[in-house]
């Protein structure tokens, strides 16, 4: 078995969501959950099929995010794995819910415009996603200063009131 550090190759403050799933039907249910959930949006999706043909399957509004997800599945190329990226003025926050109440997503490992990197095993049989690096570690304890940060962000974005 071997042991791979995958990095998400997209531009600096482009989010992405990504994930696991279990069904070939996945591609059509995702894109049909998104674009319900915010009318307009602009996403690609790409889909890592585990059997059959073994294609990067994929689907979306937007060619350069179509793009950029065939681009980073085919890197991952794990079984079931999914990624999503959203255009420019969508977040995960908006559809991240959405996106789970899919029958066929089992799980997500992140949903983020952090550097990324996908850890996989890679055995004789194929590859695994055991997790990711989202962005980078921690190195203080937030002090009164970044407590008012923090939620000065919030407020300017338009997420708290």
């Amino acid at each position: 078995m071997q042991l791979i550090a995958q990095k998400i190759d997209k531009p600096e403050a482009t989010n992405f969501i990504f994930g696991q799933t279990h069904f070939i039907k996945s591609v059509e249910d995702i894109h049909e959950a998104l674009v319900n959930a915010v009318p307009g949006i602009q996403f690609g999706l790409a889909f890592c099929e585990a059997s059959g043909e073994h294609l990067v399957r994929w689907s979306g509004t937007d060619t350069a995010m179509i793009e950029l997800a065939q681009k980073n599945a085919q890197n991952i190329a794990a079984g079931h794995s999914f990624i999503i990226f959203l255009g420019d003025g969508f977040y995960p926050l908006n559809v991240l819910n959405t996106v789970k109440l899919v029958p066929e997503v089992c799980c997500i490992y992140c949903a983020t415009a952090n550097p990324v990197e996908v850890i996989l095993a890679e055995t004789e049989q194929g590859r695994a996603v055991l997790g990711v690096v989202d962005g980078v570690r921690a190195t203080d304890i937030e002090d009164d200063e970044g407590i008012v940060w923090r939620k000065g962000l919030l407020r300017q974005i338009g997420y708290k009131l």
